[in-house]
C-alpha cells in the first residue's frame, strides 16, 4: 500500500518561496509511475498544480503556474518536491500530492492515493 507524507508548507510573505516535498513508501514502479501536487483553498474546488513520471521524468504543469513552481524528484529518496517561487496571496491553499498508475494531468483527475496535504499560507 502507497504511503504519502507532504511536508515543508508554512507561512510566507507575498514574493516569498517555500519547497514542499512528499516522500512516497510502498512504492511499487508499476502502479505508481505518475506523481502530482493539487491544491485546494477555502470553498474552492480541487485544482491541478503539477505532475512528473518517476522513470523519464516527463513535467506537466497547470497554467497558472506560469513558470514561478517547479515540480521535481529524487528516485534514490522516493521523493517528489514543488519549489514555489513567488508566491502570491491566492496561492494560499493545502497542497496535496498523489501518486497514480494513470497520468495526472488536469484538474479532472480521480483515484490514486493521495497524502494529508501541507498548508501554504501566503500573506500580502
Amino acid at each position: 500500500q502507497v504511503q504519502l507524507v507532504e511536508s515543508g508548507g508554512g507561512l510566507v510573505q507575498a514574493g516569498g518561496s517555500l519547497r514542499l516535498s512528499c516522500v512516497m513508501s510502498g512504492r511499487s514502479t508499476f502502479t505508481t509511475n505518475y506523481m502530482g501536487w493539487f491544491r485546494q483553498a477555502p470553498g474552492k474546488e480541487r485544482e491541478f498544480v503539477a505532475s512528473i513520471t518517476w522513470i523519464v521524468g516527463t513535467t506537466y504543469y497547470a497554467d497558472f503556474v506560469k513558470g514561478r513552481f517547479t515540480i521535481s524528484k529524487t528516485n534514490a529518496k522516493n521523493t517528489v518536491y514543488l519549489q514555489l517561487n513567488n508566491l502570491k496571496p491566492e496561492d494560499t491553499a493545502v497542497y496535496s500530492c498523489v501518486a497514480s498508475s494513470v497520468i495526472i494531468r488536469g484538474d479532472s483527475f480521480v483515484g490514486g492515493s493521495w497524502g494529508q496535504g501541507t498548508q501554504v499560507t501566503v500573506s500580502s
